[in-house]
């Protein structure tokens, strides 16, 4: 009305002035309030989680560490191997020994080789493997050509098929089978006669094996060594 009388300005014209005002006092407000200052949630800590997976991988699940590929060593039963100690020792037998043992840890569990053993022989820093027997002071045998050198302490080569003379020593009862005459009991005889008495020292200890006469000693005299 003050502006109408004021102004002269007609009922039509301050009506739109009316609502022009009001709309640009609502537009401020709106505007004013988006614009206040918001509360932000911080982020859950992540740290602990990451940690506790990393920490324990699940069998299969993506990022756990897969084992490497390639053949599982020799041993036995609870990661133990069980190998056979005979010769010149303190305590000659069957011993059980952690995975990885060496020749020299075989010797050691066996009591040590006995007093005035020459032990140049053998490979006293090679890995063991389950089920094998090593001869402690036994006499060493003519090299077989084709071999691979310190293969085993005092056990077979690597064929019975190498040229020169089987060592009655050191031939397993597979390679004593292929001699003329020996069987695999007889081979066996021979084995068991050189773990009992640490070894042979001569070809003519062959006579006093179980199974061996004189026609038969006369068969394989040539043919071995000790």
């Amino acid at each position: 009305m003050w502006l109408q009388l004021r102004c002269g300005v007609e009922p039509r014209t301050l009506a739109a002035l009316t609502v022009v005002l009001i709309a640009a006092a609502v537009f401020a407000a709106v505007h004013f309030w988006s614009a206040r200052p918001h509360s932000v949630r911080a982020p859950d800590p992540v740290n602990e989680a990451v940690g506790a997976r990393a920490s324990d991988p699940t069998p299969g699940a993506a990022g756990a560490p897969e084992p490497l590929p390639g053949p599982p060593p020799a041993t036995g039963p609870g990661g133990h191997i069980v190998v056979d100690v005979s010769g010149k020792v303190r305590r000659p037998g069957i011993q059980q020994l952690p995975s990885g043992a060496r020749v020299a840890d075989a010797i050691r569990a066996a009591g040590g080789a006995r007093p005035g053993v020459d032990l140049a022989g053998l490979n006293r820093a090679r890995v063991l493997m389950d089920g094998e027997q090593i001869v402690v002071g036994a006499p060493t045998g003519p090299p077989a050509t084709g071999g691979t050198g310190g293969a085993a302490a005092g056990g077979a080569g690597s064929g019975g098929s190498a040229a020169g003379p089987v060592s009655l020593n050191r031939a397993t009862v597979e390679q004593l089978d292929t001699l003329p005459g020996v069987g695999p009991v007889l081979a066996q005889h021979i084995v068991d006669y050189r773990t009992q008495h640490g070894g042979f020292r001569s070809v003519d200890e062959l006579r006093e094996v179980t199974g061996i006469g004189d026609r038969r000693f006369a068969d394989l005299q040539p043919l071995v060594g000790p």
